[in-house]
């Protein structure tokens, strides 16, 4: 026999091998009998998955970008996420478009908190004002490409996720 057909045929044994180990596997497991379109497809996208990693993200390249007006986007991201404040030194954008072209999405990150009132003791009525709560906040929004950087429009900015980082406790200590 030729040796091409060999390595092929003990491919196809090695194939079957797996699945009839993953078939099984997955019988164990889930105590139920397998669906096998469900199977083949999580391999399907495992293998496209593998493919897109050895080949390099060739389309995924986020660059930096600098925004022109960086206290109004602050501004708004603090309004609209109902925070008290904003650390503008950890404000950046990032986008995967090509930055000739006249509009832009951007994704936008920063750290905010939110403090809280606590009463102390009850005999002196102290008030106490601290920052407690610490998020990370990720917004998407449109902007204007301009010379230096891009200018975000406002109305556009919108809050996909506030990330809770640091709360303290709520006794004070």
């Amino acid at each position: 026999m030729n040796s091409a057909v060999k390595y092929f045929l003990l491919f196809i044994l090695c194939v079957v091998f797996f699945e009839a180990g993953l078939i099984s596997a997955n019988t164990i497991v889930s105590g139920e009998p397998p669906d096998m379109g469900k199977l083949i497809d999580m391999q399907l996208d495992g293998i496209n998955s593998l493919i897109h990693l050895l080949q390099g993200s060739q389309n995924s390249t986020q660059k930096a970008i600098d925004i022109n007006n960086e206290n109004d986007v602050a501004q708004a991201i603090q309004n609209k996420s109902e925070m008290n404040g904003v650390n503008l030194q950890s404000l950046s954008a990032h986008t995967n478009e090509s930055t000739r072209n006249e509009n832009i999405t951007v994704t936008i990150t920063l750290m905010a908190y939110k403090t809280t009132t606590t009463s102390g003791n009850s005999t002196n009525g102290s008030i106490i004002i601290k920052p407690n709560e610490t998020y990370s906040i990720t917004a998407t929004a449109i902007g204007k490409v301009e010379s230096g950087g891009i200018t975000v429009d406002l109305n556009s900015i919108v809050i996909t996720t506030v990330r809770k980082l640091y709360s303290n406790s709520a006794n004070g200590t």
